[in-house]
């Protein structure tokens, strides 16, 4: 009996499953159904709790599933870039390079925003949540190679795109 409590094992990953379904959906309120539409069935699962490996893995799958699903129906219609908040950027330089650093943000966000959905959940999971590959290839059904390819090709898409905008202004 593993003793699985709602409020203490799936409830604390809500902030982990709104930014796997942001990064799928590309939209805050989507995000946000995503989630409650996870936790509604996770909870509903919970006679079977005891079967599942990992609860954080089984939460994870369903929320990306649920992503995808919303993404298929929505039909790549997606909100404007300009609509999700930047991280703040460092106030101790001056506005200049405040405005520069807050740039810098922005693309790379939209960059990753822009990659294929596989290679951008692998990123989400690794580099922003700090999945292991075990994990992810449990998480997205794919091999740990996969993965790590997924992983590869986008931080090396990320990597040049970004040299190309340093070296040429865009």
């Amino acid at each position: 009996m593993k003793n699985i409590s709602f409020r203490h094992d799936v409830l604390p990953l809500k902030d982990m499953l709104y930014r796997l379904a942001l990064r799928i959906t590309l939209n805050h309120e989507e995000a946000q159904d995503v989630v409650q539409d996870t936790l509604i069935k996770v909870w509903n699962r919970r006679d079977e709790w005891d079967d599942i490996d990992s609860i954080e893995a089984y939460s994870l799958t369903v929320c990306r599933n649920l992503s995808l699903d919303r993404m298929k129906k929505k039909s790549h219609q997606t909100e404007s870039l300009d609509s999700i908040p930047a991280e703040t950027p460092d106030q101790n330089g001056s506005p200049y390079e405040q405005m520069l650093q807050k740039d810098r943000i922005d693309l790379v966000k939209r960059m990753v925003n822009s990659l294929p959905e596989k290679q951008r959940s692998c990123m989400q999971l690794r580099d922003f949540e700090g999945r292991s590959y075990k994990e992810i290839s449990q998480i997205l059904n794919i091999s740990e190679d996969q993965v790590k390819v997924n992983i590869f090709r986008a931080r090396q898409a990320i990597k040049q795109r970004y040299q190309q905008i340093e070296n040429n202004g865009l």
